[in-house]
C-alpha cells in the first residue's frame, strides 16, 4: 500500500529531474575534447587544454546565454583506436556540440568518419599532416601544417647560401609531409638533399642518425621531430658529438624549438634557425593578454606553445559560431561561418580557407636568442599568407 501511496510523487519527481535535465542540455554548448593527456605525448592535451582554459579565463565560460561545457577524453596515445571509442562516446551518449583537441594525427584520421557521419565540427588544434581536412566536410583547422612551415624553411635556407643539407624527420605522416614539402622547396631552388633520414615516432635513439649526419657533412640539417622531449634529446646529442664545431648548422620547423621545452634545452639551441606560425615572443597586444591569461589560468605548468595557441583560436572561433548562431549549433551551419572566417590571433593575423578549411597564416623566420636571459624563438622575417601546400 505505502509503494502505492508515493508512486504518483515519485513518477512527478522522476518528471522535474527529467525536465530539468533537457532544460539544462538546451542551455549549455558541450565541446568533447580528445587528445592524449597521458602518455609520451600527455604535454600536448595539457597544453591543449591550457589554451583552452585561458581563452575561457579572459572571455567567460558563457556565450549566446548559454554555459560552455568542456568533456575532457585521454587518448594516453598515439591510440587511434582508443581516439575514435571515445569520439563515438562524446558523440552518442554526452551529445556534444563539438568535437576538439586532436594533437596527433592518426588520432585525428580515425575521428574523421565519425565527425562526417555525425556532422559534428571536429576543431584541430594541432594535428598537421595535410591530407586531415580532406577527410570530413566537419573537420576546421586552427594549427598548421607541416607543408605549410616546412616550404618557407627551404626557401629562406636557398636565399642564405645553404645548398647542402641532410633531413631528419619523425616517420609518420606530419614528417613524411615536412620532409616533402622541404625536399621540392630546397632541390628546386638549387639545393642538394645528401641523405633522407626517418626515425620512429615513439622514443627514438638519435645517437646513430646524429653520427651519419656527421658524417655526411652537410652545410646543415633540416629536422623535424614532435615537439617536446625529442627536440631536447636532438640537440643534446648535436652538443655531445660535436656537429656545431664540424660546422653543421641546424635549421628546423619550430617543433624543435618548441616554447615549452625551450628554456629546459639548454644554450645548445643558441643560433637555431626555425620557420614556424607563433613564438612566445611575438610582439603583439593579443599575444601578450593571451600569455597573461594562460599564465593565470594555468598556474606552475610553465611557458605556452604552439598548441595553446591553437586551442585559443579554437575556442575562440566556437563562441563566434556560437554568437551568430545564437547558441543553437547546427554543423552545416557551423562550416558555413567558419569558411573564410577572419580572426586576430596571438599570432597575428589567421583566415580559414573557404576551398580546403585549413588555416592562412604568417610563417615567421626565428632564431634562438637569449632575451632578459631567457631563451626565446626571436622572429627577424616572415612569409605572410601562407597556405597548406601538401595537398
Amino acid at each position: 500500500m505505502q509503494f502505492k501511496k508515493y508512486l504518483p510523487l515519485t513518477l512527478s519527481a522522476l518528471c522535474l529531474v527529467a525536465s530539468s535535465l533537457a532544460a539544462q542540455a538546451e542551455e549549455t554548448i558541450k565541446v568533447g575534447v580528445v587528445a592524449a593527456f597521458s602518455g609520451p605525448f600527455a604535454d600536448y592535451g595539457k597544453q591543449i587544454e591550457g589554451g583552452i582554459k585561458a581563452y575561457m579565463h579572459q572571455y567567460g565560460d558563457k556565450v549566446a546565454g548559454k554555459k560552455i561545457e568542456i568533456i575532457i577524453k585521454d587518448t594516453t596515445g598515439p591510440a587511434p583506436d582508443v581516439a575514435k571509442r571515445l569520439a563515438q562516446e562524446l558523440v552518442i551518449r554526452d551529445k556534444v556540440d563539438f568535437l576538439a583537441g586532436f594533437g596527433l594525427t592518426p588520432e585525428a584520421l580515425a575521428v574523421a568518419p565519425i565527425a562526417e557521419q555525425a556532422k559534428k565540427p571536429m576543431i584541430i588544434m594541432n594535428a598537421a599532416t595535410s591530407i586531415i581536412t580532406t577527410k570530413s566536410n566537419y573537420i576546421a583547422r586552427f594549427s598548421m601544417t607541416l607543408p605549410q612551415v616546412s616550404g618557407p624553411m627551404a626557401t629562406w635556407a636557398i636565399k642564405n647560401n645553404i645548398k647542402k643539407v641532410v633531413t631528419l624527420v619523425a616517420d609518420y605522416g606530419p614528417g613524411i609531409d615536412a620532409e616533402t614539402a622541404f625536399k621540392t622547396n630546397f632541390v628546386g631552388g638549387g639545393g642538394s638533399i645528401t641523405e633522407s633520414i626517418r626515425v620512429p615516432l615513439r622514443n627514438p635513439e638519435f645517437a646513430p642518425y646524429i653520427q651519419r649526419i656527421k658524417d655526411a657533412k652537410p652545410e646543415a640539417v633540416f629536422i623535424f621531430v614532435p615537439a617536446g622531449e625529442q627536440g631536447v634529446a636532438f640537440m643534446k646529442g648535436y652538443r655531445e658529438r660535436g656537429l656545431a664545431e664540424a660546422g653543421i648548422k641546424v635549421i628546423a620547423t619550430g617543433d624543435l624549438t618548441d616554447d615549452h621545452v625551450l628554456p629546459a634545452m639548454g644554450d645548445a639551441t643558441l643560433g637555431v634557425i626555425t620557420t614556424f606560425h607563433y613564438s612566445a615572443a611575438h610582439n603583439s597586444p593579443e599575444n601578450k593578454a593571451f600569455l597573461k591569461n594562460f599564465a593565470e589560468a594555468n598556474p606552475g605548468t610553465g611557458r605556452a606553445n604552439f598548441m595553446a595557441v591553437a586551442a585559443y583560436d579554437g575556442m575562440a572561433a566556437i563562441y563566434e559560431v556560437s554568437k551568430k548562431l545564437n547558441g543553437k549549433i547546427d554543423g552545416d551551419k557551423v562550416m558555413a561561418i567558419l569558411k573564410g572566417l577572419k580572426m586576430m590571433s596571438p599570432r597575428g593575423p589567421i583566415m580559414i580557407d573557404p576551398a580546403t578549411r585549413d588555416i592562412i597564416q604568417t610563417v615567421y623566420v626565428r632564431k634562438v636568442e637569449k632575451v632578459g636571459g631567457e631563451l626565446f624563438n626571436v622572429e627577424f622575417d616572415k612569409f605572410l599568407d601562407m597556405k597548406d601546400t601538401g595537398k
